[in-house]
């Protein structure tokens, strides 16, 4: 396919995308009170007598609407994006390589909703643990864009993070990774994990660092036993069966 004509598929995709989401927001304006009764769900399940929400500002209001509206219409018409993102990039792609981003995508989905509700459970936890150092006489008063952005971050975090184990299950089905490797890598990836939620986590204290990292090295450890026993499986598959130039090499033989 010529230049113009991709740069003319990028843009039909591009506006059947935007027109979902504008489409998206419809709904999510209507049912804004619905919505943010969730979102405000972890700061309401905790000890909050002496700590509000609050709002600074005369249009800050009508700004948190449009904000969490945009947030909540991007999600509402997901599918939609993006499969019209699966249907740019797939033209592309040999059989083999759909077959494999395909499994990734749907793959991908439950384990990012799994992280978004773990996230949802876990915030009343650092929330209570972090708003209990606020002395009783004092009155915390916290600006509802800055509560957002803690929900909208770590919820985000968990999400991305959730993903981790699937990389590595997909690169040991793909052939690319071994178990064995990922046992080696051990004390670097307990070391990047805690890194990672270390940065990713607004607060940077060490209770939020660990409400991060340890679902995810939970996760890890779970990823590792399924490639070992799917390296148990596939040794006893190639017993006696000749190697060949197309088999993919794992990153150790590189």
């Amino acid at each position: 396919m010529p230049l113009a004509e991709h740069l003319r598929e990028l843009r039909k995709r591009l506006v059947i995308s935007l027109v979902s989401i504008g489409l998206g927001f419809i709904p999510a304006w209507i049912y804004y009170p619905q919505i943010f009764k969730i979102l405000e769900g972890p700061f309401s399940s905790i000890d909050s007598s002496n700590i509000s929400l609050v709002l600074g500002g005369v249009a800050d209001p009508f700004t948190l609407q449009i904000q969490v509206s945009s947030v909540a219409a991007i999600v509402l018409s997901s599918p939609i994006w993006l499969s019209q993102l699966w249907m740019f990039i797939t033209p592309g792609l040999y059989r083999n390589e759909k077959k494999w981003t395909l499994l990734f995508v749907f793959s991908a989905a439950p384990m990012i909703v799994l992280g978004v509700i773990s996230a949802y459970l876990v915030m009343p936890i650092g929330l209570q643990v972090l708003l209990g150092f606020t002395p009783s006489d004092v009155q915390n008063l916290i600006a509802v864009d800055r509560y957002f952005d803690f929900f909208f971050r770590i919820t985000a975090v968990f999400a991305v993070g959730y993903l981790i184990p699937l990389v590595f299950v997909m690169l040991n089905f793909a052939g690319l990774l071994r178990a064995n490797t990922i046992r080696s890598w051990w004390r670097g990836i307990l070391m990047s994990v805690m890194l990672f939620g270390a940065i990713a986590t607004p607060t940077g204290d060490p209770i939020n660092m660990l409400l991060v990292s340890l679902p995810i090295i939970f996760l890890i450890v779970i990823a590792w036993a399924v490639c070992a026993l799917n390296d148990l499986r596939r040794r006893k598959r190639s017993v006696g069966t000749a190697l060949t130039d197309d088999m993919p090499t794992p990153f150790e033989e590189l």
